[in-house]
């Protein structure tokens, strides 16, 4: 069987070029594997040098050419499509930032497992934390958290860690006073 013919319109030289300037890297293997075979080594040696199979090669030359060297490209794949639609996505979102009433809700922020019982219960779509995570992520959002207080703290130390004055509030009146005598001390 013979083989397969490449479109001949832009030299092995013209395809390294593009290669290196390429981004996408399996776009640029595919096209060093093509200027490879114009160059003149077998289908199998040129696949081998750039480490992809002969069948894959063959793909991508029946690709290049139909399309060109931008038929090179990845295609994109369909995947799952989206438990929720874009206007419940918007709801979900609106929901999440508008934030729980703590006296009601009994937290004072959502967590994931909040938002995914919201999402089933609220809209039939059944998410992981992890997919959950993920689709948040893809609406904008990214996760915080509260700063922790102690609650019985003295109200010196909350001011300091509040302004971010680190003073001397936990010192002792002993050290104080060394660190003032040494401070104060003018040099010889």
């Amino acid at each position: 069987m013979p083989a397969l013919a490449i479109r001949q319109d832009l030299p092995a030289e013209e395809l390294r070029r593009l290669a290196r300037r390429e981004p996408d890297r399996r776009a640029a293997t595919r096209l060093l594997a093509i200027a490879n075979a114009l160059d003149g080594f077998s289908r199998a040696e040129a696949a081998r040098l750039v480490g992809m199979e002969r069948q894959a090669l063959r793909d991508a030359v029946i690709r290049y050419n139909a399309e060109g060297p931008s038929g090179l490209h990845d295609r994109p794949r369909a995947g799952r499509p989206e438990a929720l639609t874009p206007g419940r996505q918007a709801a979900l979102k609106a929901w999440v930032l508008r934030g729980p009433n703590p006296e009601r809700d009994g937290v004072s922020a959502w967590r994931l497992v909040d938002t995914c019982t919201h999402a089933e219960e609220g809209y039939g779509a059944r998410y992981s934390g992890w997919g959950m995570s993920r689709l948040l992520r893809r609406l904008g959002l990214s996760r915080q958290t509260a700063r922790p207080r102690h609650a019985e703290g003295r109200a010196a130390e909350r001011a300091a860690v509040k302004k971010w004055a680190w003073t001397d509030v936990g010192r002792s009146a002993a050290r104080r006073s060394a660190a003032t005598r040494w401070s104060s001390a003018s040099p010889d």
